[in-house]
Order: structure tokens, then C-alpha cells, then sequence
């Protein structure tokens, strides 16, 4: 493979930045109850959206120890947010699902974050901006495509 192009390497680099800060800002906006860790705030993320039903998929996906993130179920258990039950397919494993609070407290998340996307590209960009974001969107989806 032939070395990759000056902007190649500044596009890579610029949007990895650039999706950093938009991840960082999002989150900031997020309706969150009160007292949530960062941990804790991920983890009720991935249950929501159905990427890890047990502790240790969790923990795969969040590059944690199996133990710690039994910790963070263990206290949005505590807070009424997630509920564990039996796998009916393997007895030892326990499947982790959000309760109506937890289902709540994400959809809130998801909105107050939407809304004010939202609201900073109306006040921010233009439309034609607002155009070469759609755009750009679609670039960034065939980039990650397998």
C-alpha cells in the first residue's frame, strides 16, 4: 500500500478531533440523573440501545474488568434504573434490562442531546453548511462501512 496522502493523514486526524469534542459536548447536555459516573452514564447508554445485555458483554465493550462493571450494574440497580434477571437460556449468567426510570432517564438523554444539536446548527450554520454536513454524513457512513 502506497503511503497515505498529507490529507488523508489531516482528515483523519481533524475528525477524530472534531468527533471528540462533539461526543465530549453531547454529553455535557445530557439530562442525566444526578450522580451518575461516567461509567454508570455509558453503561445505561449500551442497555439502552441493546449492546450489552449481560456484565460481561458490557464490560467487553467498555474495556473494563468483568468486576468493575458488576460494580456499576450493581448500583444503577441500587438507583431503580436497570433490573437483572435470569438467563432463561444459561442459568449462570443474569440478563441486565432498564427499568421504566432507566428507559426515562435515556430517552431523556437522547432528546435534550438531539434538541440541542439541533438548536446549534440552526443558530450556527447556515444552510448551505447545513447541506455539506448532510453530506459529509454520508462520506462518513461509507467510511465506516465493512
Amino acid at each position: 500500500m502506497p503511503d497515505p496522502s498529507a490529507s488523508s493523514i489531516r482528515a483523519a486526524l481533524d475528525l477524530r478531533v472534531a468527533f471528540a469534542r462533539l461526543r465530549r459536548r453531547l454529553r455535557e447536555v445530557a439530562t442525566e440523573p444526578a450522580g451518575l459516573s461516567a461509567q454508570q452514564s455509558s453503561a445505561l447508554a449500551r442497555i439502552g440501545k441493546g449492546e450489552g445485555s449481560t456484565a460481561s458483554r458490557l464490560a467487553e465493550l467498555e474495556g473494563v474488568r468483568p468486576q468493575s462493571m458488576a460494580t456499576t450494574i450493581a448500583s444503577l440497580e441500587e438507583l431503580g434504573l436497570v433490573i437483572r434477571t435470569p438467563d432463561p437460556t444459561d442459568g449462570r449468567r443474569q440478563l441486565v434490562s432498564l427499568t421504566d426510570a432507566g428507559r426515562e432517564a435515556e430517552s431523556g438523554n437522547l432528546d435534550a442531546r438531539r434538541e440541542w444539536l439541533v438548536e446549534a446548527m440552526e443558530e450556527r450554520l447556515t444552510e448551505e453548511e447545513r447541506q455539506t454536513v448532510l453530506a459529509a454524513t454520508l462520506l462518513i457512513e461509507k467510511l465506516v462501512r465493512p
